[in-house]
């Protein structure tokens, strides 16, 4: 399996992608820091043995627990809309299968991601830490609540449909901060929206483009 070719067509794929939603996302083309973690990030190591053939496919795979990793073309945009640097500290809701943070982990200080569901999160957190991710920091919880104590955050990117905006994630927004965040029903349209906060600690929202995510559960 020519994993080099896929990634090489992967890299395409999300060109194409910025390309045809460019009137939608407001660019031409992704930063490119964000693409060259793209192409360096083992994504056929965050998927299934069972599913390796098709990890540079661009769409959205099942990672197991009724979970999925999100396509390529949309980790990429969610990554560049949070204009990250060297010095940023980043919040993920929904580490999934750990794909998301190991890209937010080459171009941030530190990454600290949660997942509601034990098994994902153990597995996430042994796999970034043997792959040598170590500005990943990993917890389970529940991702409405976000993670005071490591706030605030220059940045935050939610991986899972939320029903409406977590207050808590807003208040651990650091002003100049952006969140990026799928909101809406897995029934119903889901609208990726960017949420930045200014300076006076105001926040504005726009919706970027429609996709579909699996929903963000908020513990009862």
């Amino acid at each position: 399996m020519n994993f080099d070719q896929q990634r090489r067509r992967m890299i395409k794929d999300i060109e194409d992608g910025v390309a045809l939603t460019s009137n939608l996302i407001g660019k031409q083309r992704l930063d490119n820091r964000v693409m060259t973690a793209m192409r360096q990030v083992p994504r056929e190591k965050f998927v299934p043995s069972d599913m390796r053939h098709a990890a540079f496919r661009d769409g959205a795979l099942p990672i197991g627990h009724g979970q999925t990793i999100s396509q390529p073309y949309i980790v990429a945009l969610m990554t560049d809309m949070l204009e990250l640097n060297e010095d940023s500290i980043v919040l993920e809701v929904g580490t999934g299968s750990g794909y998301q943070a190991a890209i937010l982990a080459c171009l941030a200080q530190q990454v600290y991601s949660i997942e509601r569901l034990p098994a994902l999160a153990q597995a996430a957190q042994q796999r970034l830490r043997d792959m040598g991710y170590d500005n990943v920091e990993t917890r389970c919880a529940d991702g409405y609540q976000g993670w005071p104590e490591k706030a605030p955050f220059d940045a935050i990117v939610v991986t899972a449909a939320a029903a409406f905006i977590p207050p808590a994630l807003l208040e651990q927004l650091k002003p100049g901060g952006r969140m990026v965040i799928p909101i809406g029903m897995p029934s119903m349209h889901q609208e990726l929206m960017l949420v930045s906060k200014d300076r006076l600690g105001e926040t504005h929202s726009s919706s970027l483009l429609g996709v579909a995510f699996v929903p963000l559960v908020e513990e009862s």
